[in-house]
């Protein structure tokens, strides 16, 4: 998926959230609804967030140098866990707080026309960067079914933006349940339950992100017809016998390492040699455009098959 792609799913979001973070405080302050707190802690920590991730976007495009010779690009991966840790840390446990606090100690809310007004208000702002962010992740889908996209993405920026915006759009409702739940019964209980939920669905958005962010951290390879299509033009490059093993790892949403060891023909010369990894370094390359390094090395198959074996 393209940077630019990605910055506008967030500037989307972070436009909306600003905005309806200081409404639900000033509505939360004004009417004293826990669920409705709950929501603009929501709110704040999804904007901070989105800033944590315009900075990811900023320090994975750093060029390479001595220190970091394969570049920054697993920062956006770094950055990314870091939202997820906050919206479980702060935005899940803050709301579950609360509600546990106004369940203890349960109080009408005041001025309830207020709570529907903010949060009608709210599910509008959600709701437009909500689809902002669905239209460029179903854009860079293709054909693959939604959670096969997500789990295969190697660009956490823009299924981070709707996962928390999906949270977000259920935690309003939840929220405008549990208000109007509890005015009609009489139950100013149930707003206490309303943020408690919110709690949770925030935790478990956290979870999903946090497994998504560490598969990345730890290293993925390219997808399976990436790898399969870099096998085929290795056996098919002249002078190649055998393609003993091929290794790739992300370094970031469009950087990909690749490493292949060839067993070469005996009578080939160095300058054959030469010749043929060039043309298929190429040759990958063109076709893969991701694929930004490329190592290959060169070496008779028993003497690479020796070398796996366990010492």
């Amino acid at each position: 998926m393209a940077a630019h792609g990605s910055k506008k799913v967030i500037y989307a979001a972070l436009a909306g959230n600003s905005l309806i973070a200081v409404t639900k405080f000033g509505a939360a302050t004004y009417t004293g609804s826990s669920a409705m707190l709950s929501e603009a802690i929501h709110s704040l920590v999804d904007s901070g967030n989105q800033v944590l991730l315009l900075y990811g976007l900023k320090r994975s495009a750093k060029p390479a140098d001595d220190n970091h010779p394969f570049g920054y690009g697993m920062e956006l991966y770094f950055w990314t866990f870091v939202v997820a840790i906050m919206i479980f840390g702060v935005g899940a446990g803050v709301s579950i707080y609360e509600g546990i606090d106004k369940i203890r100690h349960p109080h009408p809310v005041e001025n309830v026309h207020i709570t529907y007004l903010v949060l009608g208000a709210a599910m509008v702002f959600e709701a437009f960067a909500w689809y902002v962010a669905f239209k460029e992740f179903k854009r860079s889908k293709g054909d693959a079914g939604w959670l096969e996209a997500v789990r295969r993405s190697k660009d956490p920026s823009v299924f981070t933006v709707l996962f928390e915006d999906t949270a977000a759009m259920l935690g309003l409702l939840v929220a405008f349940v549990g208000i109007g739940l509890g005015e009609w019964l009489g139950l100013p209980v149930l707003d206490g339950v309303a943020s408690v939920l919110i709690g949770v669905i925030l935790a478990v958005t956290a979870a999903i992100l946090a497994y998504e962010c560490k598969g990345l951290l730890v290293g993925e390879a390219v997808k399976p017809e990436v790898r399969n299509s870099i096998q085929r033009m290795a056996k098919d490059q002249k002078g190649v016998l055998t393609v003993n093993e091929l290794l790739t790892m992300h370094l970031g949403p469009k950087d990909v390492l690749l490493n292949i060891s060839l067993d070469m023909a005996d009578e080939l010369s160095s300058s054959d040699v030469e010749a043929a990894v060039s043309e298929l370094e190429q040759r990958v390359k063109e076709a893969h455009p991701e694929i930004k390094r490329v190592f290959v090395e060169i070496q008779e198959r028993t003497g690479h098959l020796a070398d796996l074996r366990p010492k």
